[in-house]
């Protein structure tokens, strides 16, 4: 059914709203997390973070439920995958958290600790199992096809510094720090490519990887955990860039897991709007200091934090710095 004038109007009024609730409600896992930062503790971390994300949630005017969250109903006491979220008076959506990414990086308040949320359409996000996963994400402005995830990193990033007109030594890629990407990590100095090293926290390096003018970084290469890239491909789809993304289910186990949540093809190769689709918010906040967010600072009668909001069917990015009274 067409919508008349006053029901997009309604409709954009309900989504404004939607933005500045998920801004609440990472804002609350940061400022929980954030008491933990530099005291070497992950999981207390980590802990508070899902629980203050999982109580500001319940005020959230939705029918949410859980696709991606802390694991299964018997690993997690809340924001288990399949539990249900939100007033319950509002749209049904589908919710994906990381209510703390990069649990390492709070302990050792190391750069780019950031708490995480993304909300679709019923439907809209990939129900992506714990499993690693195969990416490469670059920014937008390209042909289709320029990259390829079955492609090697030499053939890849050749093909990236023609497309941007530039010699391969002025490429420069994001890599996550782990003995599984040596080969990969080889490939890449070998063809003269400058290579950014992060310790943990994917979803900004992805994001890092499509935003070049401001982060000098070209593509993202090598695998992670498969929940933090349709998370990362939400942000894409707000933004632009181009991602592709395959499941590493090398076990009888882990196929059978990612069956049991409708992943019929464990040889996929997911796009972006595979992994996200339709009409897609997605909330970020600083819990450390890093090149996306500024962390949580406390002064002497407030706290500040620094959080990215965005929507994919404005595309429309908003910079948040809000004070809050101690």
């Amino acid at each position: 059914m067409k919508l008349g004038k006053s029901d997009t109007d309604r409709q954009a009024a309900i989504d404004r709203s939607l933005t500045l609730e998920l801004v609440r409600v990472t804002e609350a896992a940061a400022l929980a997390a954030a008491t933990w930062r530099g005291k070497g503790d992950e999981k207390a971390a980590d802990a508070a973070a899902v629980e203050a994300m999982r109580a500001e949630m319940g005020n959230v005017h939705i029918h949410g439920r859980i696709v991606i969250g802390e694991g299964e109903r018997d690993e997690a006491p809340m924001l288990f995958i399949g539990e249900e979220v939100g007033a319950g008076d509002g749209p049904e959506v589908d919710i994906a958290v990381d209510p703390l990414e990069g649990t390492t990086l709070c302990a050792k308040n190391q750069p780019d600790s950031i708490c995480v949320l993304a909300m679709a359409e019923r439907g809209g996000l990939l129900n992506a199992p714990d499993v690693y996963m195969h990416k490469i994400a670059i920014g937008a402005g390209y042909p289709a096809g320029v990259v390829d995830l079955d492609a090697s990193a030499t053939v890849n990033v050749k093909a990236l510094a023609k497309a941007k007109g530039v010699p391969v030594n002025e490429i420069t890629a994001c890599v996550l720090d782990r003995p599984r990407h040596a080969a990969l990590i080889d490939d890449l100095r070998t063809a003269g490519v400058a290579i950014k090293l992060i310790s943990d926290g994917d979803i900004a390096g992805i994001i890092h990887a499509v935003n070049t003018e401001d982060t000098g970084i070209d593509i993202y290469l090598g695998s992670g955990g498969a929940p933090e890239g349709v998370l990362a491909a939400a942000a894409l789809r707000c933004i632009g860039g181009q991602m592709q993304g395959k499941l590493i289910l090398d076990t009888d186990e882990k196929r059978a897991r990612a069956l049991k949540m409708g992943i019929t093809d464990p040889n996929r190769k997911y796009r972006t709007d595979e992994l996200a689709s339709g009409d897609v918010l997605f909330a970020a906040t600083g819990v450390t200091d890093g090149t996306l967010l500024s962390g949580v600072r406390y002064g002497k009668n407030t706290v500040r934090t620094n959080t990215v909001v965005m929507r994919s069917w404005s595309q429309t990015v908003r910079w948040i710095t809000a004070e809050h009274h101690r």
